[in-house]
């Protein structure tokens, strides 16, 4: 999964000033597009940032999500509904209105697995 650390325009300023580099090369650190994941520069900055407020950010497919009053949660993309009932550990995937599958027995650290697996059915 992509992930890069979110900072503010001051912020990469600040670190261009303080590392004397280009904002080229804090782009790279921050977005882990370095090719020495391990370089020491790269994990200085990276570490900066976060110092000064940066939040790591995961990019991740768009779902939204609505808790109804029904006792659902339902995960909407596209023509793809996943539907988490609060009452018991069930989800139903529906692609385009039909049923396509059953999960019993769910658990919260299942939802991306199913989320993942849901994606392949565009």
């Amino acid at each position: 999964m992509e992930k890069y650390i979110h900072i503010q325009k001051t912020d990469r300023d600040f670190i261009a000033k303080a590392f004397k580099v280009t904002d080229r090369t804090i782009f790279n650190a921050t977005h882990f597009e370095d090719i020495n994941e391990g370089n020491d520069l790269m994990r200085k900055i990276r570490f900066l940032a976060l110092q000064r407020g940066g939040i790591v950010m995961v990019k991740a497919p768009e779902w939204e999500v609505l808790h109804d009053a029904d006792g659902y949660m339902r995960y909407y993309n596209g023509d793809v509904l996943l539907e988490f009932s609060k009452k018991e550990p069930v989800c139903d995937v529906y692609k385009r209105g039909e049923k396509v599958r059953h999960y019993d027995n769910v658990m919260t650290s299942d939802i991306q697995g199913i989320q993942d697996w849901a994606a392949t059915l565009r």
